[in-house]
C-alpha cells in the first residue's frame, strides 16, 4: 500500500507543475481515491462496526444510505438487522435527508426512488395507484403495505377508496424508510409479495435533537414542521414531531385543496437486556383528489397538447361551483337527498397507537411489534367519464334516449325534439360548448385494526440462528358508497354546471346532476388472520443463507345490504332519478376461509468487504380482501419470484444491480364503468426485468446517482366474464397496464465548501417509457421525461436554506387515461386523462437544535 501511496504522490507532484493551483487539490483527491485498496475498505469497515453507538440510541435522519454497511431491519428474521451487504434481497434505503432531497408530493411519490416501483401520484395526496415491476396491478396498491415501526398501518394493503399509503404522512419525526420488494417479507409480519415501505421513527436520544421547518409554495403552499426528542429521566427518552399544512393546490380548486396535520410521539426506554418503545399518532389531514382533465390528442394517443381553454399542467374540473353537492339517493316525496362537500376530499382522519420490544435473555432474543389503527377514511371527489363533446351533441343523445323509452314519451305527452342548456343563473349556453360529465362520488370508511408480531430467536449452533413467530390481526371497515352522482359541466377549469330541458318539458338534469347514485353499498366486513412462521439462517465463512416458511389462515366475514334501481319521484319526466341504485330490502351475508403457505430461500456471498452476490427464490400468496370476497372474485393469487443481484462498494462507487423473474395466476379483477356497471375477470402474468441504483463520485463534491429498472411483463391465461354494457374477452399477451418498461432516474449533485457551512446544488432528470392505462393496450400512456433541481445551503450548525422545484419545463406527462372506459377513450381528439403536476417550487427555512 505505502508504494502504491507514493506512487500517487509523485504523479500528484508532476501534475501540479502541470495545472492551475484551482484544480491541484481536485486532481489530488481523484488520483487518492482511485490509489484505494480493498485493505484499507476492511480497516475502514473494522472502525466503523469497533465504534460504539452511544448510549440512548443515534438519530441517522441526515446519514447518507448508500453504504453497504447501513444495517436494514426490515425483512430479516431477527430485530437487530443485518448489512445491506449480507441482505440476500432487493431492499432500498432513505434517511430522512434524502427524503427531502427526492421532494416526495406524498407517501406514494417517495416509491419513485426505488428500482422497479412506479407510484401515478398525480391525483394528490391520497389515492394513489402504485404499480410494482411485473406485479400485474392497475388500480389502487394491492402488492404495497406501509409500516410504522415494522407494524402495518393497515393488514390489508388495499382496500376500495384506501391504500396504505393515504394512511400515512411524511414528517420530520420520520428517521428513515427502508422498502423492501419480495424476499423474506413474503414470511414475516402480513406476508406482502410485493413492497413493503417501512418507516422507522426517530427517537429521542440522550443529546437532545431537533428542529423547527417552515415551507412557503408557490402554489400556496404553508407548512410548519417541527421536531424535538431527548433524555426524559434515566435511559428513558422521549420525542415529539409533525407538521400543519394549508396549501391550494398546484390545481387550485379555488378552495384550500390541502388542509391538515399530524403529531407523532414516542416514548423509549433502554436498559441492559434491551428495549422498548411506545408511540402513538394523530392524522387530520383533507386533501383534494384530482381526476382526469381533458387534453387534444392524435388519433393514435401518441402524441398530447393541451385541450383549449384547459391548461394540463396546473387546470382541475373542480372549484367553488361544485364544491356543494345535495343529491336525491332515496325514494320518496320529495326524495330524500345526501349532502357532501369536496373540500373534505380524500383524506384521514385516524389514530395510531404502537408499541415495540426488544429483549435478550441468555441465548434468547425476543421481539414483537404492536400496531393500532382507527378512524374515517372519507372520499368526496370528482371522477370523470367520457370525453368531452359539444352541448348540442349531449342533447342529441339524451333526445335519442328518451324517446326510445315509451314511458317517458307518455309522460311527456309527445317526443322530444330539441333542448336547450343554461347555467345554473340562467344564462344560455351555446350549443357549440364543449361539455363533460363528471360523477360525485361520496364514500364514508370506519376503518379498525390490530397486529401484533412475536418471534423468538436462538442461536442452534456457531453461525445459526433460528427464528420462530407469530403473526395476528383483526380489522373491519364499515362501508357507505354513493357513486355516480354524475353532473353535466362546462369542459373549462373550475366548471360551472349545466341544467337541459327538453321542449317537451323533460328535465334531463336538477340543478346541473344528471343522475343519483349508479352504485349505491352499504356493508360491513371484518377479518381475522393468523399466521405461524419459521425462519432458519446460517453463517459459514463468506456465506450467509437463509430459508423459512409461513401458513397462514384468514376469515373474511361480511354483509351487504341489497340494491336496487329506483324511480325515486315515479315521475317519468325527471331523467335524473328515473334509475338511482338504492340500498335496502334485506342483507346478503359472505363468508370467505382460507388457508395458505409461502416460502423463501436465500443467500449472499460476500466477495470481499465492499462486495457481495445474492440470490433468492420465494413463493407467496395474496388473499383475496373485502371488495374481492364482495364482489364474487376471492382468487388466490400465487406467485413465483426468482431473483439474483450484484452489490459493490468502493471509494468512489456504490452500485446495486437485480436481475428478476416473476410468474403471477388467480389475479381477480374489476372495473366500474361510465354508466355503473362493472366488469371482472381473472388472469396471470409474467415478466423479465433488471433493477438497477448506483452513486459515482469522482471527487470528494461531486457525485451522480441513478436508480430505474427495465422490464417485459404480459398478461397470461386472460379471460373475461361480459359485463352489462360489454362482451366478453381476452388480453393475453398484452402488456401489463400503467407500468413502464423503462423508467430512470438520474441526479448529478456537486457541493461547495465553507468556512461558513456548505453549498450543494442538485438537478434530477426523470425518464418514463411508453405506457398503456389500460389492459387492452388501447390507450397508450406516451412517454415523458422532468426535469427538477434543487439548493441547500447549510449556515453554521444551526440553519438550513433548502429550495427546490419540480417539473421546470411544464412537461405534459400522462399517468393514466380514463379508466372508466375498456376502449380507446379517445372522442373527436379528445380524452380524458390525468398528466403530472406542473412546474411548481418551494422554499424551506429549518433551524436545527
Amino acid at each position: 500500500m505505502h508504494a502504491r501511496k507514493s506512487q500517487s504522490r509523485n504523479v500528484v507532484g508532476t501534475l501540479e507543475d502541470l495545472a492551475s493551483r484551482r484544480f491541484k487539490g481536485i486532481l489530488a483527491r481523484c488520483l487518492i481515491a482511485l490509489s484505494a485498496t480493498p485493505a484499507l475498505a476492511q480497516a475502514q469497515d473494522a472502525a466503523e462496526q469497533a465504534a460504539p453507538a452511544p448510549k440512548g440510541g443515534q438519530d441517522t435522519s441526515e446519514a447518507s444510505t448508500a453504504n453497504l454497511q447501513t444495517v436494514v431491519v426490515t425483512g430479516t428474521a431477527e430485530s437487530r438487522g443485518i448489512k445491506k451487504l449480507d441482505a440476500s434481497y432487493s431492499i432500498s434505503t432513505a434517511s430522512l435527508s434524502e427524503i427531502l432531497d427526492a421532494k416526495p408530493s406524498s407517501a406514494a411519490d417517495l416509491l419513485k426512488i426505488v428500482p422497479g416501483i412506479w407510484s401515478e401520484s398525480s391525483g394528490g395526496e391520497a389515492g394513489a395507484n402504485i404499480e410494482l415491476a411485473g406485479f400485474p396491478g392497475g388500480s389502487d396498491a394491492p402488492y404495497v403495505t406501509y409500516q410504522l415501526n415494522g407494524a402495518p398501518i393497515f393488514p390489508v394493503p388495499t382496500l376500495s377508496f384506501m391504500d396504505n399509503s393515504a394512511l400515512f404522512r411524511i414528517d420530520e419525526s420520520i428517521e428513515r424508510a427502508e422498502v423492501v420488494q419480495g424476499g423474506p417479507a413474503v414470511v414475516f409480519s402480513n406476508g406482502q409479495i410485493g413492497a413493503t415501505a417501512n418507516f422507522i421513527l426517530r427517537r429521542g436520544t440522550a443529546s437532545p435533537r431537533g428542529d423547527i421547518a417552515l415551507t412557503a409554495g408557490s402554489e400556496g403552499l404553508y407548512r410548519l414542521d417541527g421536531f424535538y426528542g431527548g433524555p426524559l429521566a434515566s435511559d428513558w427518552y422521549v420525542s415529539v414531531g409533525g407538521f400543519y399544512r394549508d396549501s391550494n393546490g398546484i390545481r387550485s380548486p379555488q378552495y384550500p385543496a390541502d388542509v391538515g396535520g399530524q403529531i407523532t410521539a414516542t416514548l423509549a426506554h433502554d436498559w441492559d437486556e434491551g428495549s422498548t418503545l411506545f408511540y402513538g399518532r394523530v392524522l387530520n389531514d383533507k386533501n383534494l383528489f384530482i381526476t382526469d382533465v381533458p387534453v387534444s390528442v392524435s388519433p393514435d394517443g401518441m402524441s398530447v397538447s393541451a385541450f383549449p381553454g384547459f391548461n394540463p399542467n396546473s387546470g382541475t374540473f373542480a372549484g367553488n361551483a361544485l364544491r356543494g353537492l345535495t343529491v336525491q339517493e332515496f325514494p320518496g316525496s320529495p326524495p330524500g337527498t345526501i349532502s357532501a362537500d369536496l373540500a373534505k376530499g380524500r383524506g384521514a382522519d385516524i389514530h395510531l397507537l404502537g408499541w415495540d420490544l426488544d429483549l435478550q435473555a441468555g441465548p434468547w432474543a425476543v421481539s414483537n411489534r404492536m400496531g393500532y389503527t382507527a378512524g374515517d377514511v372519507p372520499t368526496n371527489a370528482l371522477f370523470n367519464n367520457l370525453a368531452p363533446q359539444t352541448l348540442g351533441s349531449f342533447i342529441s343523445g339524451e333526445i335519442a334516449t328518451a324517446n326510445a323509452n315509451s314511458n317517458v314519451v307518455a309522460a311527456a305527452g309527445g317526443p322530444a325534439t330539441s333542448g336547450t342548456g343554461t347555467l345554473l343563473n340562467g344564462t344560455v349556453v351555446n350549443p357549440n360548448t364543449l361539455v363533460a360529465s363528471l360523477g360525485f362520488w361520496v364514500v364514508d370508511k370506519k376503518i379498525q385494526a390490530f397486529t401484533d408480531e412475536l418471534r423468538v430467536s436462538r442461536g442452534l449452533f456457531s453461525g445459526n440462528t433460528l427464528t420462530v413467530g407469530t403473526y395476528l390481526a383483526s380489522y373491519s371497515s364499515d362501508d357507505i358508497w354513493y357513486l355516480g352522482n354524475n353532473m353535466l359541466v362546462t369542459a373549462t377549469p373550475n366548471a360551472q354546471l349545466i341544467n337541459v330541458l327538453l321542449n317537451n318539458n323533460v328535465k334531463v338534469t336538477l340543478n346541473g346532476l344528471l343522475s343519483g347514485s349508479t352504485f349505491s353499498l352499504v356493508d360491513h366486513y371484518s377479518g381475522r388472520n393468523g399466521a405461524l412462521f419459521v425462519s432458519d439462517q446460517w453463517r459459514y465463512g463468506q456465506w450467509l443463507v437463509d430459508a423459512g416458511y409461513r401458513v397462514e389462515n384468514q376469515k373474511i366475514e361480511g354483509t351487504v345490504e341489497n340494491t336496487a334501481n329506483v324511480n325515486l319521484d315515479n315521475d317519468w319526466t325527471t331523467l335524473y332519478n328515473n334509475s338511482t341504485n338504492v340500498a335496502g330490502g334485506g342483507w346478503t351475508p359472505s363468508t370467505n376461509d382460507q388457508t395458505a403457505t409461502s416460502w423463501a430461500v436465500g443467500a449472499n456471498y460476500e466477495i470481499t468487504p465492499r462486495m457481495s452476490v445474492f440470490g433468492r427464490v420465494n413463493g407467496g400468496y395474496h388473499l383475496p380482501g373485502f371488495d374481492d370476497v364482495r364482489s364474487g372474485t376471492p382468487e388466490r393469487q400465487h406467485i413465483l419470484n426468482y431473483e439474483v443481484g450484484h452489490r459493490l462498494q468502493t471509494q468512489t462507487v456504490y452500485a446495486v444491480l437485480d436481475v428478476f423473474h416473476r410468474v403471477f395466476s388467480g389475479v381477480p379483477y374489476q372495473q366500474f364503468l361510465a354508466d355503473g356497471s362493472q366488469v371482472v375477470a381473472s388472469y396471470g402474468a409474467r415478466s423479465v426485468g433488471v433493477g438497477f441504483e448506483g452513486r459515482w463520485m469522482p471527487i470528494r463534491e461531486l457525485a451522480f446517482d441513478i436508480t430505474g429498472d427495465w422490464q417485459h411483463a404480459d398478461y397470461t391465461n386472460y379471460t373475461s366474464a361480459a359485463g352489462s354494457s360489454s362482451a366478453a374477452f381476452s388480453y393475453t399477451g398484452k402488456l401489463l397496464q400503467r407500468q413502464p418498461r423503462v423508467q430512470f432516474r438520474f441526479t448529478p449533485e456537486y457541493k461547495f465548501p465553507s468556512d461558513w457551512g456548505a453549498f450543494r446544488v442538485f438537478l434530477t432528470y426523470t425518464y418514463v417509457g411508453l405506457r398503456y392505462s389500460d389492459i387492452g393496450n388501447t390507450q397508450p400512456l406516451p412517454a415523458y421525461n422532468t426535469l427538477d433541481a434543487g439548493a441547500v445551503a447549510t449556515l453554521g450548525k444551526n440553519f438550513e436554506i433548502r429550495l427546490q422545484a419540480s417539473n421546470l419545463t411544464n412537461e405534459i406527462g400522462l399517468t393514466e387515461g380514463n379508466a372508466r372506459v375498456t376502449n380507446s377513450g379517445i372522442s373527436n381528439g379528445f380524452e380524458m386523462a390525468r398528466p403530472i403536476f406542473g412546474r411548481e417550487a418551494q422554499l424551506q427555512l429549518i433551524y436545527k437544535l
